[in-house]
């Protein structure tokens, strides 16, 4: 361990007693009463070695004490467990004792025990001893302004020379066996602390860690620096901790000390990145300048348009753009450019110069004399001398092998120039900044990517047809993870029907954008299918696991963690009824014509990706006029309230009545989130919507609160098609029935006046129905539907779905949907409860 050595409180001549040598640091002795620890002064002071010591018991090494056995003795007071000191005799190496003073304090062991840390005065010496020797070393190290002090495993203090006494101003009976933060409890207590605990677990030295410290009873603040080490034993196991401390109070590091401090609490709060250049600014004057620019280079795009784009003048050209300014003057009139304009600067210039070989430029005389790069730069010269700009600072702001642009830090009404240790100052300023902006750099390219791809993958308009009016609304977070997966949409359906569906994807940035867009495409692709709501999700589920399972076979590919949330429901507004089903999503709201509104009991289902279907659907009945909400969670939970509360919240927020869809829900996102006002991302609030309050996004940007999570909102108000729209018929299963089918399907064509699709509808209703007689079973029903296309519709009891196949030139199978699909604009089929439907749809002229 380290030879380390302090006067102890009354060392020297006692009155008429022996004379006492310095107290230096001897050992440290186990629980078990084994050395762990043997220094170079005991060593010369009791003639023994490290090696004939250490791992033995110690008390082999005491004579004895007073009428008791030395070991007894040890052991006794061992037990207490409290600091002791007195009189002991040690067996010299030579065989002849060696009495000594011995102050013993106890410190924590590595296995919850009690070691003990030895320091020693010998009673008797000569000047020529070697004990006497480190003795006087000892002393020295007493007397230098250097405070020494050792803490054990606990990190409390066992011993301190009298300058880390004096330091901390407090008397070393208080400070023995106590920890920093108990005898000094605040922040930089702490941080003296957390230092002291990753010496202890890494190992690695601490060196020149500054801080500031109030000793008790005195007025003033001072400022030390202090080195941290670990102490091991021979063993290798550590013992503690040695702290060194200087007072560097004088030559204004006490000033920088407290400039820094400001700055790390007022630098980088957020992650923009002109806020975070502002900010820079701010701390900076009147502390250190007049005046302070932070200007940013192309690495760093402020503008649509780079700087390299940008035309040039005679005499300069633009390298950065403005992103903060702060002066003694409120007026700024050191500033020839605001907040987010080029800057232009002479092709040779300190400003250039400092971007290009990344080193500082100091000019404490700023140097205003014909032949310098002032004469290319006439305006900035004017600007010097209408406000007495005399000494000059410019520091590169550089993070992670990026230059990121310039600080420039100006004196006018302080007439004393810039020294070197204002040029410390500034770098550091600068160097805490640039991880900051930096930071905020790194955060706007991922989040503007991330919100670019959100944009691309999010519908851009959405129709509800004649089944539903929309409205919808999509909010991403403000907070630092950026966008998120969530995402809506509307999905047009056979037979004038519409899908509706919002879903949630785990995790934010650009993969949960990437995932999202995957989602959204499965769920459309197996909209297409006319799948039930509840067979649409177990294939969902289905996909996305092995999606998962596929990526994970790629050890060379980290995959991102595909799954989340989602609810799917079809409004029919023939039948006027919504079948749902949902997937871990939060459930639908369900607004009735007069503002009531319910939350309908549907079966949670697990959420994609964990392959643990079947889900369930549930058919709700709906009044025209009905309102169904379906949202994001963000919308509905924070960390302040539970889902419960939030949908008790919600469900009062929807029940406004005699408002338009859009107002209602925008409305509701305004209710729903926080207090705080901002302008949410205009591009993507209210992305898509359909009837006559749809316009530009823009012009619905909606004024909220930054969010914890993202928020989707997606309104539809139902409609109905009326007895006039629809008709029907059932068939008899004979073949005949096929000609009554052509005759109804040309006499409700001609009621609706639309006489010139007869001979296409009779062509399709002859070949739909002779396919259903001829493979289907049951009964057989003919529907048409008018509404913004016309749609004819047969359905069986069989539940085998026909397929298009090219027909065989002599054959007679095939025929039917081949001309199906050549005269209709739409085809397909989907299976129901009772069998399956076999439809065909037709566009309509506007107006029709």
């Amino acid at each position: 361990m380290a030879d380390l050595g302090g006067m102890a409180p009354g060392s020297g001549r006692g009155a008429g007693g022996p004379e006492v040598g310095p107290f230096v640091v001897v050992g440290v002795i186990r629980a078990d009463g084994t050395v762990a620890g043997w220094t170079r002064a005991a060593e010369d002071m009791v003639g023994r070695p490290a090696g004939d010591v250490v791992g033995r018991p110690a008390g082999r090494l005491l004579m004895s004490a007073g009428d008791a056995p030395a070991a007894e003795t040890w052991s006794a007071r061992a037990r207490d467990g409290e600091p002791w000191t007195g009189m002991i005799e040690v067996r010299h190496g030579e065989g002849h004792g060696v009495r000594m003073i011995c102050h013993a304090s106890p410190m924590s062991a590595e296995n919850g025990g009690t070691d003990w840390f030895l320091s020693a005065a010998e009673l008797s010496g000569t000047p020529s001893s070697p004990a006497a020797e480190a003795a006087t070393q000892a002393a020295l190290l007493a007397r230098a302004p250097i405070g020494l002090s050792f803490w054990d495993l606990d990190l409390r203090c066992v011993w301190l020379n009298g300058t880390a006494e004096r330091q901390d101003g407090a008397p070393r009976r208080q400070r023995m066996g106590r920890r920093v933060t108990e005898t000094h409890p605040g922040s930089e207590a702490e941080a003296v602390e957390a230092a002291m605990v990753r010496v202890l677990d890494s190992g690695a030295p601490v060196v020149d860690h500054a801080y500031q410290w109030i000793a008790p009873g005195r007025p003033e603040q001072r400022a030390y620096s202090c080195s941290y080490f670990r102490l091991d034993g021979e063993d290798g196991r550590p013992l503690g901790v040695c702290a060194m401390s200087v007072d560097i109070s004088g030559s204004g590091a006490r000033e920088r000390l407290a400039v820094l401090s400001e700055a790390g609490t007022r630098i980088g709060t957020t992650l923009d990145v002109i806020n975070t250049a502002q900010e820079l600014a701010d701390v900076s004057v009147p502390l250190l300048a007049d005046y302070v620019t932070v200007d940013l280079a192309d690495s760093v795009p402020l503008g649509n348009e780079p700087l390299g784009r940008l035309a040039a003048t005679a005499q300069s050209i633009p390298v950065f753009r403005r992103a903060g300014v702060a002066s003694i003057h409120s007026a700024l009139p050191e500033s020839l450019w605001p907040v987010g304009e080029a800057v232009f600067v002479p092709p040779s210039s300190p400003f250039t110069n400092v971007l290009a070989s990344r080193t500082s430029h100091f000019e404490p005389v700023l140097d205003t004399s014909p032949g310098t790069w002032l004469d290319h730069d006439p305006d900035r010269a004017r600007a010097i001398a209408a406000t007495g700009m005399h000494s000059l600072i410019i520091v590169p702001l550089q993070a992670r092998g990026t230059v990121l642009g310039v600080a420039v830090f100006v004196r006018t009404e302080n007439l004393a120039p810039f020294t070197r240790d204002d040029l410390l100052l500034a770098e550091d300023l600068g160097a805490r900044a640039s991880l900051s902006l930096d930071n905020a750099r790194r955060y706007t390219r991922e989040r503007t990517a991330a919100l670019a791809l959100q944009r691309s993958l999010l519908p851009h308009y959405l129709s509800g047809g004649s089944a539903v009016e929309i409205a919808s609304r999509y909010l991403p977070t403000d907070m630092r993870e950026g966008v998120g997966g969530d995402w809506f949409d509307v999905i047009p359906l056979p037979g004038a029907r519409v899908a509706l569906v919002v879903g949630d994807v785990v995790g934010h940035g650009l993969a949960a954008a990437a995932t999202m867009g995957q989602l959204r495409t499965a769920v459309r692709t197996l909209a297409d299918m006319d799948l039930p709501p509840d067979e649409l999700l177990a294939h969902l589920d289905e996909l996305v696991v092995h999606l998962t399972e596929g990526d994970a076979g790629n050890q060379n590919f980290t995959a991102p963690v595909m799954g989340g949330t989602c609810v799917y429901a079809v409004y029919d507004p023939v039948g006027r009824c919504c079948t749902v089903a949902r997937a871990g999503h939060p459930p639908p709201a369900i607004v009735s014509p007069d503002g009531r509104v319910t939350f309908p009991d549907l079966p949670p289902g697990t959420p994609i990706g964990l392959g643990l279907a079947p889900f369930e659907s549930v058919e709700l009945a709906l009044e025209p006029g009905s309102v169904i909400a379906l949202y994001s969670d963000g919308l509905v939970e924070s960390r302040e309230a539970d889902i419960d509360t939030g949908l008790e919240r919600l469900g009062a927020a929807l029940s406004r009545t005699g408002t338009s869809l859009e107002d209602l829900c925008a409305e509701v996102v305004a209710t729903m989130t926080a207090h705080t006002p901002r302008v949410a991302d205009a591009a993507l609030d209210g992305a898509a919507s359909g009837g006559p309050a749809s316009g530009p996004a823009s012009a619905r940007a909606l004024t909220t609160a930054p969010s914890e999570d993202d928020v989707a909102l997606l309104l539809a108000r139902t409609r109905a098609l009326g007895p006039d729209q629809v008709a029907s018929c059932d068939l008899r299963r004979d073949p005949t029935t096929v000609a009554e089918a052509r005759s109804y399907a040309a006499g409700r064509l001609a009621a609706w006046g639309l006489d010139h699709l007869v001979g296409t509808v009779e062509l399709i209703v002859s070949e739909l129905v002779t396919n259903a007689l001829r493979h289907g079973a049951g009964p057989v029903r003919l529907r048409l539907i008018r509404h913004s296309s016309l749609v004819c519709e047969v359905s069986d009891a069989d539940n085998s779905t026909p397929r298009l196949r090219r027909p065989r030139a002599l054959g007679e199978g095939g025929w039917g949907l081949l001309v199906v699909s050549s005269l209709a604009d739409r085809w397909g089929s989907r299976l129901t409860p009772d069998g399956k439907i076999v439809w065909a749809e037709l566009e309509l002229p506007p107006g029709s």
